[in-house]
């Protein structure tokens, strides 16, 4: 199958205040840009052990901005076309529904009930208005089974923590409160997963 280089988009505003953004689009802020330039150095440099050349790989991104802006940010710094990748719509964030914006201590006093039962069973309870971590698995099994050579990916927390879980890296209970580095590249290559910073 296929090796992934798969990269969170850089740290927005939202990000630093701890406020959960799914499907909204927020900008990139300056830590974000410059861990998006570290990313590119990192696959330069994983790129050049190994002997690619990185044009002969696929890049694709998510739609929102925040992923887009970091793809371009990190292609630079391969010295390619900043603008030259594919979207796609799988690769979005897992959507936070009514809950977008807000903390989680907010989300928590908006309804406390459905966040109590979301914190006991995070991959099958949806927010209000919002998807469940299942869901975004099943899109993101979708889209890895579609793959047909290596490919950069930059996307989101959320989708990365789906994807572990498809391919049988993490299980639910271990994925959903995993953190996933923004800066820094996650090779999900044959059996293996391993995470460079």
């Amino acid at each position: 199958m296929p090796t992934i280089y798969y990269i969170r988009h850089g740290e927005t505003d939202w990000n630093a205040n701890g406020r959960l953004q799914g499907t909204h689009d927020v900008p990139l802020n300056e830590l974000g840009c410059a861990q998006s330039v570290h990313a590119g150095q990192i696959l330069a440099d994983l790129f050049a052990r190994d002997g690619r050349e990185a044009r002969s790989l696929k890049f694709v991104s998510s739609p929102l901005g925040r992923a887009r802006q970091s793809m371009e940010l990190l292609r630079k710094t391969l010295r390619l076309p900043m603008r030259e990748f594919a979207t796609d719509e799988r690769l979005r964030e897992i959507a936070y529904g009514d809950w977008e914006g807000f903390t989680l201590a907010e989300t928590q006093a908006r309804d406390p009930d459905i966040f109590e039962r979301r914190q006991a069973a995070k991959w099958t309870i949806a927010p209000p208005g919002g998807e469940n971590y299942l869901s975004v698995q099943a899109r993101m099994s979708d889209w890895y089974s579609a793959l047909e050579a290596d490919t950069v990916a930059v996307a989101h927390g959320g989708t990365a923590r789906a994807l572990m879980v498809a391919l049988g890296f993490e299980m639910p209970e271990s994925a959903c409160d995993l953190t996933i580095e923004q800066g820094a590249v996650y090779v999900f290559g044959k059996g293996s997963l391993r995470k460079y910073s």
